[in-house]
């Protein structure tokens, strides 16, 4: 492309963009808008996936053997568990230490020995992590069908019910997310559209001379491209702003709900919604002028 013909596409398009001033405003206010509605809720899915994650992670599975089991076969029972595929982990507490923490809970070591008789009759247990916590059903039922382990604990209903609420919010969020994407591409379209009904004529005066279609189509391909990238340059503005002084400002509020604090995350996600925002307003525009230009 020749560099006056650039120059010719871009004076149309400014001139353009001033002849529907407020029209043009008022897209790239709706574009901001939608777009700061997408990034807001993007990173609403990326904190829901963090702390789903750290409570996957702290799931464990407690193993507790039978009580009469030596303590050098509940080290072997260890050592099995460790080498089955998928546990990163692998925790023995001693019936002593069981006993101490019980203690802690419920009253003195001595008044629970009296009450048993003087005899401990907790049993010792193993607490194990697994990499991958959707496997935590398959390991579980692996481990209790081992020789000497009396029960394998892991608080099945409420781990099935976290699983199922992260995959819900996940779907939910990648179909907010779509539809926040497609309502700026719809806006982008509507206005883009109302642009080139107004300059119909001209485009047929254009075809007739002998114009291309790429050559008609520039000028409104720059304006689209525009009208995304000022709405979503704004959007990421005030995502990025209101995210870093949610974190500086309510980090300390919210000890009980981690925020996740990723500056490099951050900075990828706005630039990426400034660059979806241009993809939507370039590819507004096309599909905005197509009817035009059969005409």
């Amino acid at each position: 492309m020749k560099l006056r013909t650039a120059g010719y596409f871009f004076k149309q398009a400014g001139i353009s963009l001033w002849r529907n001033f407020w029209m043009s405003l008022a897209a790239v206010a709706s574009v901001a808008i939608s777009m700061f509605l997408l990034g807001a809720f993007l990173l609403l899915v990326f904190n829901v996936n963090y702390i789903a994650s750290s409570l996957q992670s702290n799931v464990e599975i407690a193993v507790f053997l039978q009580v009469d089991t030596p303590r050098q076969e509940a080290y072997q029972i260890r050592d099995q568990v460790k080498a089955m595929p998928g546990v990163t982990e692998v925790t023995l507490v001693p019936k002593e230490e069981g006993l101490k923490q019980l203690s802690q809970q419920f009253g003195g070591e001595e008044e629970l020995l009296g009450a048993t008789g003087g005899v401990n009759p907790l049993p010792d247990y193993l607490r194990v992590r697994v990499a991958d916590p959707e496997t935590i059903h398959e390991v579980a039922r692996a481990i209790a069908n081992l020789p000497g382990v009396e029960k394998v604990n892991y608080g099945q209903e409420v781990v099935e019910r976290l699983f199922a609420v992260v995959r819900w919010l996940r779907w939910l969020g990648a179909g907010i997310v779509l539809i926040l994407g497609l309502g700026a591409l719809f806006l982008i379209i509507i206005t883009i559209r109302l642009t080139v009904y107004s300059r119909r004529r001209e485009i047929s005066i254009m075809k007739y001379v002998g114009a291309t279609d790429w050559f008609i189509r520039w000028p409104f391909f720059l304006e689209g491209l525009f009208l995304g990238l000022a709405g979503s340059g704004c959007a990421a503005l005030a995502v990025y702003a209101g995210y870093s002084l949610l974190l500086t400002r309510a980090g300390a509020a919210l000890v009980f709900i981690p925020l996740l604090n990723d500056r490099g995350l951050l900075l990828n996600s706005v630039l990426s919604l400034v660059a979806g925002g241009a993809l939507v307003g370039a590819v507004g525009s096309l599909l905005s002028i197509r009817r035009f230009l059969k005409a």
